[in-house]
């Protein structure tokens, strides 16, 4: 037993092992960090790739590669791109007209040039974007007698034509992009903890600013918290879906005034066993998700907040900001985030449910007791009306015959 515990084969570690497999997860758990979000309020994801040895990936999806680049990035490359593309025909212009000797024969009516009126470098330039951008001034012209700039000028137009599809597309898919829609999707700062129809529910406050509508609007909400297996595997930020009506269809939303989506915290829900109490103790997120089609265009639309322990109270719900006026509706904006303090206990669900089933019982318990009571005295009077019926028309022993057979 000694030899097995002292092989070789026994002790072998692994070489290098993953940060989280390094790390004690006893001691992760009893030592309080602080938390680190996994997406921020304004829905960016806090995650940065790390390590990307395949970069050529990006430029295989060169187009985009662009359309997510930063907008002072993305200028940048749209006039780099058309300035080397009219320096590189400019110069192509310019050597021919070099080669050909033309900038020897300036002045010479009898010379007939490839480019009239290009005397050098400068104005072949001005002539590269006078051919690629379809100007046509009219002062510089190409001649029928120079066969190389014949084919040079179709070069230019199709490479022309294909940089102006490619750069023009780019912007205009960046501009239209629906990232800036999500901006006029608003999600409440808290998220709040309340009794609602019996039930202890998680619920939080989605809106839209603008008057066009979102189109298919549904909800969705994960929550982030690293896992240990029973397996002793350590899962970081794993995901667990928050049904917030998706069995329902309380998911789909009709975005037109300020909701309040709500989760029900039951058995299958990740917060059955958290009371107040132990709430701040926790590390979690709660990452939600509103997607739609923006009705103004057509495409899909997607907007993300999150709410980390601190951000959800306990035993409060939100001030209502709609209101009737002379024959509309009005929202409140000002009140969107606001809460008041409503009567909430403060153990889990569990113990809430526990302690309502057990208020309950004794009721059903007597009326059923009740019930049985009644019943039995039911049938002891009719079985004693019975035996004086008989006894009274002299059928006592033929009944006793019975009894006994």
């Amino acid at each position: 037993m000694e030899q097995d515990v002292e092989s070789p084969v026994t002790i072998q570690q692994p070489i290098k092992l993953p940060k989280q497999a390094r790390e004690d997860p006893v001691r992760s758990k009893c030592s309080k960090r602080k938390i680190q979000r996994y997406v921020r309020k304004d829905g960016k994801c806090n995650v940065h790739q790390g390590n990307v040895r395949e970069t050529y990936r990006y430029l295989s999806d060169i187009f985009t590669t662009l359309v997510d680049l930063k907008w002072r990035l993305n200028l940048l490359i749209f006039i780099m791109v058309y300035t080397v593309t009219w320096l590189f025909f400019g110069f192509i212009w310019w050597l021919i007209a070099y080669i050909r000797g033309d900038l020897e024969h300036i002045g010479d009516k009898k010379w007939n040039p490839c480019v009239d009126n290009l005397n050098g470098f400068v104005s072949a330039f001005l002539f590269s974007i006078e051919t690629e951008t379809t100007i046509g001034y009219g002062y510089r012209v190409i001649t029928d007698k120079c066969p190389e700039g014949i084919i040079l000028l179709l070069v230019q137009s199709v490479v022309g034509s294909i940089v102006n599809a490619f750069m023009v597309g780019c912007m205009f898919v960046k501009i239209s992009q629906p990232k800036k829609r999500a901006e006029t999707l608003v999600f409440s700062t808290n998220a709040v903890i309340s009794i609602r129809d019996g039930r202890l529910c998680m619920m939080f406050r989605v809106g839209d600013l603008r008057n066009s509508h979102i189109v298919e609007a549904s909800i969705r909400a994960k929550l982030i918290k690293s896992k240990q297996t029973k397996e002793g595997e350590f899962i970081p930020l794993n995901q667990t879906d928050i049904n917030v009506g998706y069995d329902t269809g309380d998911d789909r939303l009709f975005l037109v005034s300020p909701l309040i989506i709500s989760h029900e915290i039951n058995q299958h829900s990740p917060f059955w066993e958290i009371s107040k109490a132990q709430l701040p103790k926790e590390d979690f997120e709660i990452v939600v998700i509103l997607e739609g089609m923006v009705e103004a265009t057509g495409m899909t639309c997607q907007a993300r907040s999150s709410y980390v322990t601190s951000e959800i109270l306990w035993g409060h719900r939100f001030t209502p900001v709609l209101t009737l006026e002379d024959g509309f509706y009005e929202v409140d904006y000002n009140s969107f985030h606001d809460t008041y303090e409503t009567n909430t206990p403060s153990c889990s669900a569990k113990d809430f449910a526990e302690l309502v089933s057990r208020t309950e019982m004794p009721l059903s318990w007597s009326v059923s007791s009740k019930l049985n009571q009644h019943e039995e005295i039911i049938n002891e009077e009719s079985g004693k009306t019975h035996e004086t019926q008989t006894e009274r028309n002299g059928d006592v022993a033929n009944v006793e015959s019975e009894s006994k057979f």
